[in-house]
């Protein structure tokens, strides 16, 4: 903030300024009453002239003949004026109640009075509660609004335009009620469009009544956003250059007595716009009412601004159309008590200033207006004040919303210094040991949890508050401090109902010229959500510990299972003349052992069996599960079980384990040297490649779901026979399985991998295929039938 001289306050004028614009608010009030009385007038006036002119009568006549009417209709005059002059269908004068030389009720609007709809409000009581509410019209937009309010109970009117023609044959939309902001923006101004409806009625001088929506839509172009919103409307010509429109939600056609009452309303709205003259431009009502909404919960002073333009289009005065309750005028009033009042009523020093210009600055380009601090000087309670401001401009809308700053020093200090308190959760307190003065801030007591009431309290009770177990410590360092004048910083708790918070008391001293403490300052802080973190924290790193040893302690067990339920062989093992040559790999991430397993047997009947698994899972229970899969899979085929009717069984077991949640993929194959036929089943589990004539393919799987997924499963198996320097690869999903990639690509990958790696040893093949951290384990067991002088 920046800071200038002040010159020295002339009190009378500024008591003069606030007289003043006192007597400005007054005369004001005073003038609408009085444009009201002749607005009044003049409409009665024009009502008597009707009918003079129309049947010759005298002004007195003329004059009595419109309040018998509005006696027998029981009507004000001033409503019975407005329906004379629209020609609106008045309740007709009993016959005789007319006196001799007097004018006879008007006639109706059309031959015949459609029926209207009971329950709803009458045509002749629409238009005369609206005619007595076009008096208090006081803008385009303000007409709008009262139509949409008359019109919305009798037609369900959800929204009402007022357009404008402009010179070269556009239009401006100058009112309207039922439109949010955004729509109305992009609706104000329209070139002269073929086919847009109220500039056709315009041109013909006729209603336009749109009552099917699928059909309107392809022959006009009409303001309908979301699409669909309102299914019919009626543009009806109010003016040789102004059109209204009422838009409905429902489609179906207006009825007659409607059509009758929106045609009787154009031209009651016609006189009322005559008297209006030029259009205003206020800010949209829906938005006022928003931005009210949000500045009623906002601090500081704001206020929503519309621009009051003079016939040239300049502007003269601004109303405020919305306050925040931190608003407040040089009369002292605040909030929304400012609603409706002008900026030269509330702060008339201001015009022609530098903030004028840039209010005018700000709505003209839309660059947000930020002044340099100035000074303001008002008559609070009679003294004159002087006070910094910092105004901030910004345009919102077709109006200002304005902000500004009160730069008091102290108070500012304080304020900062309270949300300092709020924010760190401390207080400051002060000891004097001389006069024995204390003095506390607010947020102490409240974090000690003691009664403002109750006072503060002395800096040697400060240890009663506290635990007993941590009332030593602060006592010996509060003794310490007043004995020595040595500073401390000490936690300590307390207990405030059935909670305990951990605080921390910080003090230093000031000490006399001969080392005497004569005062101490200090703060209090609540670090209660602070140590509650840090002992959650430990107690989380504990349970982490805990269950890492937990896991760690799992992973030895089912890694020692393992390796003695699956021992793998370190060279390769002849089966039947088959050279087989096996791989495990445990998973690098993670701290579980996995489910994957092999075997590789020969069998009583003098053929062999090869089995590679998964179990679903890692830990003790999948190496468990392993294991049962893996003996009674041997077991099964070794005692002469088919592939397939052992796969059933395997199934069967799952289903009724202690965990009958397991799955488990399984491939059987089983080798008959004498043919070298190899028959073989699967269930769920990636098909076998086989790897002939420098070409590589996959085996296609028979029918089969993994173990445990199905009581009912179907299981079928299929054969092959091998021959010389053929080689058959068993393996499990952590093979060839990547995150993000699909199966059918890692199977791709492992073919090009065999065929890249030749036939060497399995160790080349699984260095290209595992590239990278591994997430899965992974089994091999490598099949190949030596050629003639390989045996």
């Amino acid at each position: 903030m920046t800071s200038e001289y002040v010159p020295p306050v002339d009190t009378g004028a500024v008591a003069e300024l606030a007289a003043l614009a006192r007597i400005v608010s007054r005369q004001r009030a005073e003038l609408d009453r009085l444009r009201e009385s002749v607005a009044a007038s003049a409409v009665v006036e024009r009502a008597k002239g009707a009918l003079m002119a129309t049947t010759g009568c005298s002004p007195d006549a003329a004059h009595e003949a419109l309040a018998q009417r509005a006696e027998a209709g029981d009507r004000t005059l001033l409503e019975e004026c407005w329906l004379t002059l629209g020609a609106l269908m008045p309740t007709a004068v009993p016959a005789g109640t007319v006196p001799s030389g007097t004018v006879p009720a008007a006639e109706p609007l059309a031959p015949a009075v459609a029926r209207e709809t009971p329950g709803r409000p009458g045509t002749a009581e629409i238009l005369a509660r609206l005619g007595k509410a076009l008096l208090h019209v006081g803008s385009p937009q303000e007409l709008a609004g009262t139509l949409r309010e008359h019109l919305a109970p009798r037609v369900d009117a959800d929204a009402v335009l007022l357009y404008r023609r402009l010179p070269g044959d556009g239009l401006e939309l100058v009112g309207h009620a039922g439109l949010d902001a955004t729509l109305a923006a992009q609706w104000h101004q329209v070139p002269p469009l073929q086919g847009f409806a109220p500039l056709e009625v315009l041109k013909a001088g006729e209603p336009l009544w749109l009552e099917h929506f699928t059909e309107d839509r392809q022959a006009f172009q009409l303001i309908d956003e979301p699409p669909g919103r309102w299914l019919s409307r009626a543009w009806l010509p109010v003016s040789a250059d102004t059109v209204l429109g009422v838009l409905r939600r429902r489609e179906d056609a207006f009825r007659l007595a409607d059509r009758e009452l929106l045609q009787s309303v154009a031209r009651l709205g016609a006189g009322r716009l005559g008297a209006l003259g030029a259009p205003a431009e206020p800010v949209a009502s829906d938005l006022s009412a928003a931005v009210q909404s949000v500045l009623d919960a906002l601090p500081g002073a704001t206020v929503l601004l519309v621009p009051l333009r003079t016939a040239a289009g300049e502007v003269e005065d601004y109303r405020i159309e919305a306050a925040a309750p931190g608003a407040v005028d040089i009369l002292g009033r605040t909030g929304r008590e400012l609603i409706g009042s002008h900026i030269l009523e509330s702060y008339p020093s201001v015009a022609g200033e530098s903030l004028w210009q840039g209010y005018l600055k700000a709505l003209g380009g839309g660059e947000p207006y930020e002044g340099e601090p100035f000074v303001y000087e008002e008559i609070v309670a009679g003294v004159t004040v002087t006070a910094t401001y910092s105004v901030r401009a910004t345009r919102l809308g077709d109006g200002l919303l304005v902000t500004w700053l009160r730069h008091d020093t102290e108070e500012r200090q304080e304020q900062r210094l309270a949300e300092l308190q709020r924010l760190g959760n401390l207080g400051w307190a002060n000891w004097n040991l001389v006069t024995r003065q204390v003095n506390w801030s607010s947020q102490v007591y409240t974090i000690l949890g003691r009664d403002p009431g109750r006072g503060a309290m002395p800096l040697d009770l400060l240890p009663d508050l506290v635990l007993p177990e941590d009332a030593h410590a602060l006592a010996r360092a509060v003794s310490e401090l007043a004995r020595t004048g040595r500073s401390f910083d000490v936690p300590f708790r307390i207990r405030t109902g059935n909670a305990v918070r951990h605080l921390r008391a910080v003090a230093e001293a000031v000490s006399a010229a001969d080392g005497t403490v004569v005062e101490v300052h200090g703060f209090v802080q609540d670090l209660t959500a602070q140590r509650s973190a840090e002992l959650a924290l430990v107690d989380s790193e504990r349970a982490i510990l805990v269950q890492r040893g937990v896991l760690d302690a799992e992973r030895a067990l089912a890694a020692r299972l393992q390796h003695a339920l699956l021992p793998l062989p370190s060279n390769p093992v002849h089966l039947h003349g088959l050279r087989v040559e096996v791989a495990y790999l445990p998973a690098q991430a993670g701290v579980h052992v996995g489910g994957d397993w092999f075997s590789a047997i020969e069998l009583p009947d003098e053929t062999a069996l090869f089995v590679v698994g998964d179990v679903a899972g890692h830990g003790v229970d999948a190496v468990a599960t392993m294991a049962q899969l893996r003996f009674t899979a041997k077991g099964m085929v070794s005692t002469g079980s088919s592939l397939t009717g052992a796969l059933a069984r395997l199934n069967f077991l799952l289903l009724h384990s202690r965990d009958a949640q397991s799955t488990a993929t399984l491939v059987l194959a089983r080798y008959e040297p004498a043919e070298r036929r190899l028959a073989w089943a699967q269930a769920g589990h990636p098909p076998p490649l086989l790897v002939r004539g420098g070409r590589a393919h996959r085996l296609d799987r028979p029918a089969g779901i993994l173990l445990g997924a199905s009581a009912d499963p179907v299981y079928e198996s299929a054969e092959f026979q091998l021959e010389p320097g053929d080689r058959l690869l068993l393996y499990t999903d952590g093979l060839v399985e990547r995150p993000g990639e699909d199966i059918d690509a890692g199977l791709d990958r492992l073919a090009a991998a065999v065929l890249t790696a030749g036939p060497g040893t399995l160790d080349a093949l699984l260095a290209a295929m595992l590239a990278g951290e591994r997430r899965d384990d992974v089994c091999v067991l490598d099949i190949r039938v030596p050629v003639a002088d390989e045996e």
